[in-house]
């Protein structure tokens, strides 16, 4: 099966550098949920160039202006799965970039990161 990340459709890019480019999920967690992903097939975030790192960090700013420009959230997550255990479904790497808004979890701090591992205490 083809990989879902390499050669995108130029209209699915909504930003994008030399080296990245940034997506909407197609299963959004949140309204603005994008990805930022590597041109590069690579699977792991540990196996990407550091230039490459400096590329994802660099878009995920202009995530963040997109995302305040169009969707006004109240806070974000910012991660990446790394294998099948954490959760990785797609074996190229992507940055899940999440917009987070008041009231979308019962809990206040249900939302974070620290609620990656169910059951577990954050």
């Amino acid at each position: 099966m083809p990989c879902p990340f390499c050669n995108p459709a130029p209209e699915d890019i909504v930003a994008r550098n030399d080296l990245c480019y940034a997506r909407y999920d197609i299963h959004p967690v949140s309204p603005g949920h994008l990805l930022v992903i590597p041109f590069r097939h690579v699977a792991s975030y540990f196996d990407t160039t550091y230039e490459e790192r400096m590329a994802l960090a660099r878009l995920i700013d202009d995530c963040r202006e997109i995302s305040e420009r169009e969707h006004h959230p109240d806070g974000y997550n910012i991660g990446v799965n790394v294998g099948e255990a954490a959760g990785q479904v797609v074996m190229h790497v992507h940055v899940h970039f999440i917009p987070r808004y008041r009231g979308d979890v019962a809990g206040e701090h249900e939302g974070g990161v620290r609620g990656a591992v169910p059951g577990r205490p954050g």
